[in-house]
């Protein structure tokens, strides 16, 4: 017993060629066929059949309802020029649907293919090797072949919309004449000769012709052969359903595609740049690799799976340039069939250098209202869901059967049904791994929180808790914490930008100074170089109402393959009064 594993993988792709063809064959489809037979008595010079004389009918059907979309075309690799009988080149499927069996003694038409069937019908002597046939038939340089003889499109019949139907054919002479038949029209031809055919040459016609090819699984309306394999069978059991495999091919594999959407970055700042994937089926077998080109660079995504009508994201994390600009990011997928190509514009913006002006003592803004200063309130997003798919092989063991006989005096001229007494089959078959890939999908997310407090410089003289006058400044401290349950693919907050109601939250702003980084950062504002202290302060203008005096900020560049955690915030400070109050002019003594 030998035992192995169905694995699309070069080394045994090199050692099936080495045991079976010299050409390079490129698996087309799959072959749902088994077979048995062998052992036969010996023939008359009026009723006999000769090893090897044989071929198969081919049939291309719609898969959907089994309708016949091509002519049947009879393939061998002898010259069969002499058969004067045959059945109108009928197929198993127009005979199941109520076609009659119609002897036709005209020219017999036939095809030597281009590469050489397999042994079809087996004998005590060898034959028929089920693994082979399935090999033949689903080899891509024989689909072409059979599109071409039945005037089929080669990608049309790949599409996953139609099959082919495979008869065995023997060519045998019988009651004297050269006659062509499938093992249907063999059953049926010994039901209108009232069992004759039976009588003659059994072990051919009930036996090793229906047994050379039956379904493993039900297909087609026709079901799968659970019957012996050894044993001579009815007419009624070759009818319903010996003499047939079925060659059906998987939906045409679907290049991957991207769907990929345009970013704002900012300068010198970790990002992830995502992009999804879809179409077909991506697994171990076929794998989706993704390439993303940025900035001179080359970044790879290996082993992008997904299951046939999923999606999956691919991403790659880099850093942006230290200078404003706009570059543009070109992604490939390859994978099964032609590669899917995609392009993403990334727009690199400076944010600082945009400070406000130097606030004086003698500022005025007699028009300022703060009804006009509405805090702005840009996209916000706190958690980022995402998953990846991630496949596992389900085992499904088969036995495939490979049946020879095992004799030493035994010989082809005993009577029929002597072969018992002189040796035994034996199964010398494999178990073949006929799984497939199942897939789980784990599930990550990432949060952040944020918080910030604005204060009162500590150099102010006349502070009073969080009430100030106006002309003084304000500090502040922004904190963000970034969790998520993979670290790889999140980058910690990188960014924040403090805007005031004093340019009615446009204009002029402050990028924050990041003092902590990671996934727990924390910002202030940068020096004050207008500050007499070199404080981490923002000043109020003079000309400031009493009231409310609110700085928002705005918190961004934590990058997740979800797109990036941003936060809108805010907080005050009471104003009251202004500094001019603080002063005290006396005559000098």
């Amino acid at each position: 017993m030998k035992i192995r594993r169905k694995a699309a993988c070069l080394l045994m792709l090199l050692l099936f060629l080495s045991l079976w063809e010299t050409e390079t064959v490129f698996a087309t489809g799959e072959g749902n066929m088994d077979g048995g037979g062998g052992g036969f008595g010996a023939g008359t010079s009026t009723n006999k059949w000769v090893n090897g004389d044989e071929g198969v009918r081919v049939t291309i059907v719609r898969a959907s309802d089994g309708a016949v979309v091509s002519a049947s075309v009879d393939l061998t690799n002898v010259n069969p020029g002499n058969v004067v009988k045959h059945f109108t080149k009928t197929c198993k499927i127009a005979y199941k649907s109520g076609a009659s069996l119609t002897p036709d003694t005209g020219t017999y038409g036939y095809i030597n293919p281009g590469q050489s069937l397999p042994r079809i019908i087996s004998t005590s002597s060898g034959g028929g090797n089920i693994a082979q046939i399935k090999r033949y038939f689903t080899d891509e340089q024989v689909i072409r072949g059979i599109a071409g003889y039945c005037g089929f499109d080669f990608d049309t019949l790949i599409s996953g919309e139609y099959k082919l139907l495979i008869e065995p054919l023997a060519y045998v002479t019988f009651q004297g004449t050269r006659t062509a038949m499938t093992a249907t029209e063999a059953a049926m031809y010994d039901r209108m000769l009232g069992g004759l055919m039976h009588s003659k040459m059994p072990s051919l016609s009930h036996k090793n012709l229906p047994l050379a090819i039956f379904l493993e699984t039900p297909d087609l309306g026709f079901p799968a052969w659970t019957g012996s394999k050894m044993e001579r069978v009815s007419n009624e059991s070759i009818i319903s359903s010996l003499g047939i495999g079925i060659v059906r091919f998987n939906e045409m594999v679907t290049p991957p595609e991207l769907e990929a959407v345009d970013y704002e970055y900012r300068v010198n700042t970790d990002v992830i740049t995502a992009v999804t994937i879809t179409g077909g089926q991506s697994d171990p077998d076929h794998p989706v690799n993704v390439t993303f080109q940025i900035d001179g660079r080359s970044y790879t995504v290996e082993n992008v799976y997904y299951p046939d009508g999923a999606s999956q994201l691919a991403w790659v994390r880099w850093r942006t340039p230290s200078t404003p600009q706009t570059i543009t990011i070109t992604v490939s997928a390859s994978g099964s069939g032609a590669p899917g190509q995609g392009s993403i514009k990334a727009r690199i913006v400076d944010l600082d250098g945009n400070d406000p002006p130097n606030p004086t003592a003698n500022d005025r803004n007699n028009a300022y209202s703060s009804s006009n200063a509405e805090i702005p309130d840009n996209p916000e997003k706190d958690s980022a869901y995402w998953s990846i798919w991630v496949p596992w092989w389900q085992e499904y063991w088969v036995w495939h059967s490979d049946w020879k006989w095992h004799s030493g005096s035994h010989s082809e001229s005993c009577a029929d049904g002597c072969t018992t007494d002189h040796g035994s089959w034996v199964d010398e078959g494999e178990w073949v791994d006929e799984g497939w890939w199942e897939f789980d999908l784990e599930h990550y997310s990432a949060s952040m929180s944020a918080s910030v407090e604005l204060s009162p410089d500590d150099k102010n003289p006349t502070v009073a808790g969080s009430t100030i006058k106006s002309g003084y400044g304000v500090n502040i401290t922004v904190n963000t914490t970034t969790t998520t349950n993979q670290a790889t693919a999140v980058t910690g907050s990188q960014t924040a930008v403090s805007y005031f109601p004093e340019f009615y939250y446009r204009t002029y702003w402050r990028l924050l100074e990041r003092t902590t980084s990671g996934m727990e950062a924390e910002y202030q504002f940068k020096s004050n170089e207008y500050s007499t202290y070199g404080r981490r302060t923002h000043f109020s203008p003079i000309w400031m109402p009493d009231g409310s005096y609110t700085v928002y900020t705005y918190v961004m560049d934590s990058w997740t393959p979800d797109g990036m955690l941003s936060a809108n915030l805010t907080d005050s400070v009471q104003i009251s009064g202004n500094l001019w109050s603080d002063w005290h002019i006396a005559p000098k003594k």
